[in-house]
């Protein structure tokens, strides 16, 4: 579903990411691992056209979008669910949800959204303001559920979130992936990616340098401990 090849991301001079290759097939999980710093959230939006300069090769079905604008990119099915989360302070929960446009059949409605997340269902009326962490969090998700878009970039979507939190936002992932979406997660935390994801790669210093199938990830650890710093 997404093959990058070669992608070099700048921000005025700096040069973040330096040729980062990999791909993600349809209906996987794939974690994007590394240390703070490495270029995980770089490229996210590099993926998505969010950055002054990006060379290389981004495809998404089959067609390249390195040279397409960001709201291109979103139409033609990748929805990003930023680490800062960008709930409206001001609308209610519902209207949050209802925000962003459909850009293709197969979303999901308001109604599996609130079976999905009874949280949100409860606060439906609430604003944006009013809502804990986790909470804005799983709205965050929710919203880029409706559109259509069939893959999902999440970055850090559990960090500083309570451990049951945490286990929800699990939940969510293996059950939109049993539902047809493609996800691609940045972690830090890779016993929780370990939870969720097919596939690991890992990047540092703005490339991936290795692939680990999570079902490797245990005869790895000790190298993954070297990678991560933990």
């Amino acid at each position: 579903m997404l093959e990058v090849r070669g992608l070099n991301s700048w921000y005025g001079e700096s040069h973040i990411l330096h040729g980062v290759d990999f791909d993600v097939k349809e209906g996987e999980v794939v974690t994007l691992l590394g240390r703070n710093g490495a270029g995980k959230t770089t490229t996210m939006k590099s993926i998505m056209g969010l950055v002054p300069r990006r060379e290389g090769s981004v495809t998404f079905k089959g067609a390249e979008t390195i040279d397409l604008r960001s709201d291109l990119i979103a139409r033609a099915g990748i929805a990003l669910c930023p680490e800062e989360r960008g709930i409206f302070a001001s609308l209610s929960v519902t209207e949050n949800l209802m925000l962003p446009p459909v850009i293709a059949p197969g979303g999901l409605d308001l109604a599996t959204i609130y079976a999905l997340f009874p949280n949100l269902k409860d606060r439906a009326g609430s604003q944006g303001t009013k809502l804990s962490g986790g909470e804005q969090q799983m709205l965050a998700i929710a919203r880029i559920l409706r559109t259509g878009a069939k893959l999902l970039l999440l970055d850090e979507p559990t960090e500083g979130l309570a451990p049951v939190i945490v286990q929800q936002i699990g939940r969510t992932i293996r059950e939109i992936k049993k539902r047809g979406f493609t996800v691609l997660l940045v972690e830090q935390n890779f016993r929780f990616a370990a939870t969720v994801a097919d596939r690991h790669f890992v990047m540092e210093h703005g490339r991936v340098i290795d692939m680990i199938p999570n079902h490797d990830l245990a005869a790895n650890m000790d190298k993954l401990h070297t990678y991560l710093g933990v």
